[in-house]
């Protein structure tokens, strides 16, 4: 795992270039990551990848590839041809998907000496609550089914999962100490929920098990983004004042 101050991904889910540049700019020597979303992604396309990577940035590709095997590890070899460092695919797609994606994508980095994209995959989106889960009919509980995936999503070859923080310390205890966990629904108990749901501050992710906290609009809606970045690593790294 990388140093705490650093596992900060900031989300750029904006469709306004000027705003990312911005915040790329004042933000690449304090995060690991930024994610590029489909909001961003159907606005620009792969060329907001290189943007960002001829800056020094790392990008993580958030577009949660979901499709039969063949669309899937076809889209994630052309990600890694970007030079995506990060991508992550739904894991309701199945094993059969998720094992050819990650059979594709590293048989293509070693073809063309590239590295292999950190491969995740998306266990329940973070802005379904439990009683929304529960209306999709599933007959297992919201916790059985996320480590259900996060298991089969290790077998099938990934190095980790996106997961709400709630259910790290699950994740954590089935999948072991090596496997990735990154965690959306982050709020500073300055900032506001919006449509998160299942959420914790920077601090309780951690101690939960999360290695990687994903964190948008408190840091791209700020007035001062740098400074709320500042804040959050801050609490990331149990500054408790900073939580005011």
């Amino acid at each position: 795992m990388e140093n705490k101050k650093t596992g900060l991904i900031v989300a750029l889910d904006t469709s306004d270039r000027q705003q990312v540049e911005s915040l790329v700019t004042a933000l690449r020597d304090k995060v690991a990551y930024f994610k590029v979303g489909l909001q961003l992604f159907s606005t620009f396309g792969p060329e907001i990848v290189t943007w960002i990577k001829s800056t020094g940035g790392k990008v993580f590709a958030d577009l949660k590839l979901h499709d039969i095997p063949n669309t899937v590890a076809r889209a994630a070899v052309a990600l890694t041809g970007h030079r995506v460092d990060m991508l992550n695919v739904h894991l309701s797609g199945g094993p059969t998907m998720v094992e050819t994606m990650v059979t594709e994508v590293r048989k293509y980095a070693a073809a063309h000496d590239l590295p292999v994209p950190v491969l995740l995959g998306v266990t329940v989106l973070t802005s379904t609550s439990e009683t929304e889960y529960l209306q999709l009919g599933y007959n297992e509980s919201l916790n059985e089914r996320v480590v259900r995936l996060a298991k089969m999503g290790r077998e099938c070859g990934l190095d980790g999962v996106v997961a709400s923080p709630r259910e790290a310390v699950l994740i954590r205890e089935a999948c072991g100490s090596e496997f990735i966990i990154v965690t959306p629904g982050i709020r500073p108990r300055w900032a506001a929920k919006n449509d998160q749901r299942r959420i914790t501050t920077p601090g309780e992710a951690l101690n939960l098990g999360a290695n990687y906290l994903v964190v948008g609009r408190p840091i791209v809606q700020a007035g001062d983004p740098a400074a709320a970045a500042d804040k959050i690593l801050a609490e990331m790294e149990g500054d408790c004042d900073a939580a005011s």
